[in-house]
């Protein structure tokens, strides 16, 4: 692997070929976690496990829903939680007619549903990091929180239209491909 260099760590190599040998596991795994979320715990239970994390959102949404400090949380994460049931129901139906549609969707829903639980976990931060701030509380960590929370919400989260839209695009560009390219 380090040809001819050995393993010294006086120069670092040893993590640039860690580095860069992750990227091969992380390929595998998230196409394999991917499938196992979208086939087997959200489809497999006809969406059973979806709908109870739907629900802590939209508890979330009734607590803060009126509060306008919130909204720049609250606006975009209930959004995607209605999203996302329509798009998981959609992905089931392409599914029950050509399995492979939900083997090209499932990385992209994985994404998308792991956005929608980073969203729900930094709308609460910030719910935390608001109180807190409202109190009287000047500890740098909770206006941290709340930038971060603005970051995320800014910044990561709209990625989920993109890869709604590329989940959506379906399972023919993926299967039509000629064997030369492979």
């Amino acid at each position: 692997v380090f040809g001819g260099h050995g393993f010294i760590k006086e120069w670092g190599m040893e993590q640039f070929v860690r580095d860069n040998r992750i990227n091969m596991i992380y390929e595998g795994t998230n196409t394999i976690q991917s499938l196992d979320l979208l086939g087997r715990k959200v489809l497999g239970n006809n969406g059973a496990t979806l709908q109870k994390f739907g629900k802590l959102i939209g508890k979330l949404v009734a607590e803060e829903g009126v509060n306008e400090k919130m909204a720049e949380f609250i606006n975009p994460l209930a959004a995607l939680g209605e999203q996302m049931t329509k798009f998981t129901t959609e992905i089931g139906f392409k599914g029950f007619q050509n399995p492979d549609e939900v083997g090209a969707a499932a990385v992209d829903y994985l994404r998308v549903a792991g956005h929608l639980v980073f969203g729900y976990f930094w709308a609460r931060m910030a719910q935390v990091a608001l109180r807190e701030i409202a109190a009287g509380n000047t500890d740098p960590f909770y206006t941290a929180k709340l930038q971060t929370a603005r970051f995320y919400f800014a910044k990561l989260f709209p990625e989920t239209a993109t890869l709604m839209r590329t989940a959506r695009a379906g399972s023919e560009v993926l299967m039509d491909t000629n064997e030369a390219l492979a």
